[in-house]
């Protein structure tokens, strides 16, 4: 195989890697989300069923354990902030590996995809300039 061809073949393969980069992120950020919701799910049947007195069956793996109500809703809770977590992180990791994507098929940077929303400290403050 001649250099040109050899060339042509690592770029190729270069592209390809950053697009299954791109592809695996996005298909765990829909992994990640599908079991928020199942979270948020259960969440809102823990309000509305049983008093806070009585005990819930959870699963965890193949096994059902009897737990309290109020600490189940609390593990579910905490679960549910990492989750946020890690879709918030895989999705700002996304932008940059699109962006590099782009970059090796030699497409412009996408307008606007690189900003991001206010903070709410930063809503805060804006809100308060304005009431001035």
């Amino acid at each position: 195989m001649d250099a040109e061809s050899q060339r042509v073949l690592d770029y190729l393969s270069e592209v390809e890697e950053a697009a299954e980069d791109v592809l695996t992120a996005k298909q765990q950020i829909v992994d990640l989300d599908s079991k928020r919701n199942r979270n948020r799910e259960a969440l809102n049947a823990l309000k509305n069923e049983l008093s806070d007195s009585e005990k819930v069956k959870v699963c965890f793996g193949n096994m059902f354990i009897k737990f309290p109500k109020s600490k189940t809703r609390e593990m579910i809770q905490r679960d549910q902030e990492q989750l946020d977590k890690e879709i918030n992180d895989l999705r700002k990791g996304l932008k940059a590996k699109v962006n590099r994507l782009n970059e090796m098929q030699g497409k412009p940077e996408l307008r606007g995809y690189s900003l991001s929303p206010l903070s709410t400290n930063e809503v805060k403050a804006i809100n308060s300039l304005l009431k001035r």
